[in-house]
């Protein structure tokens, strides 16, 4: 299975626009082989919390007829992608979520923040149940941003047999997690880190890209580069879903 984290400038509050560039980072990203692509935190609205605090409009729900064109791209090409967003809940404030959109066009996960920083306390609701799904065989663990800083998450989807990490994030120039998170976490853990990040200004500064993947010992093995659009793929190799599949059946005859 090859994966990709996909970086674009969103629109700040251009909801359809955004989706949009979604959309074709898909077609292209599958016309590279990709099975499965990571969009960074909040890429359908842009990160500026005060209109998106503002304007509930700005929120998306799973069946939300705006996403239609992802979930279009996704039917068309047998894609699965994350896409990060302010999305509805119960409650009179968003989550920071990444919903997953399986290769059938239909909602295959949700993932909504649970830990939140900084103003983003003021604005969102925080989520409660860790992000997992699974993927031709390979298990997914999806985190936003803050909650790499936590050791205990990666060490969580370790545990939980997880190969595959996603770091949906915003990240500014000069961000340390390049360095000191994201290739900890693969290294320490054992997992295929993916980092989805933005690329342009916004709210926490200028981010300059880098979406890219690392692997189990920490080795950076695919970058999207600074400054632009563009896709980090990598294929994984075919243990990643066989690992995986021969734990599960040692649990099933355990048992």
């Amino acid at each position: 299975m090859k994966i990709a984290a996909a970086q674009f400038p969103s629109v700040l509050g251009d909801v359809e626009a955004n989706i949009g560039s979604m959309a074709a980072l898909i077609r292209e990203a599958a016309r590279q082989g990709a099975r499965f692509v990571a969009f960074c935190e909040l890429a359908a609205q842009g990160y500026a919390l005060a209109p998106i605090a503002a304007d509930p409009g700005l929120w998306l729900a799973e069946d939300d007829p705006r996403l239609e064109p992802v979930r279009e791209a996704c039917r068309t090409t047998r894609t699965a992608a994350l896409i990060g967003c302010a999305a509805r809940t119960d409650g009179d404030r968003p989550a920071i979520s990444a919903l997953v959109i399986g290769p059938d066009g239909e909602p295959l996960a949700r993932y909504d923040k649970t830990h939140l920083y900084g103003e983003e306390l003021e604005v969102f609701t925080a989520g409660t149940v860790e992000g997992r799904f699974e993927l031709d065989g390979v298990r997914f663990s999806v985190a936003i941003c803050y909650d790499n800083r936590l050791p205990e998450v990666a060490a969580s989807a370790a545990a939980d047999d997880c190969r595959v990490y996603v770091a949906s994030s915003v990240l500014e120039a000069g961000n340390d997690s390049f360095e000191k998170v994201c290739p900890v976490r693969a290294r320490d853990n054992g997992l295929y880190v993916l980092l989805a990040n933005h690329v342009g200004t916004c709210e926490v500064g200028e981010c300059r890209g880098g979406s890219a993947v690392w692997g189990p010992d920490g080795t950076l093995l695919a970058d999207a580069g600074d400054g632009g659009r563009g896709l980090a793929l990598l294929e994984l190799p075919a243990d990643a879903a066989a690992r995986w599949n021969e734990r599960r059946r040692a649990a099933v005859r355990t048992w």
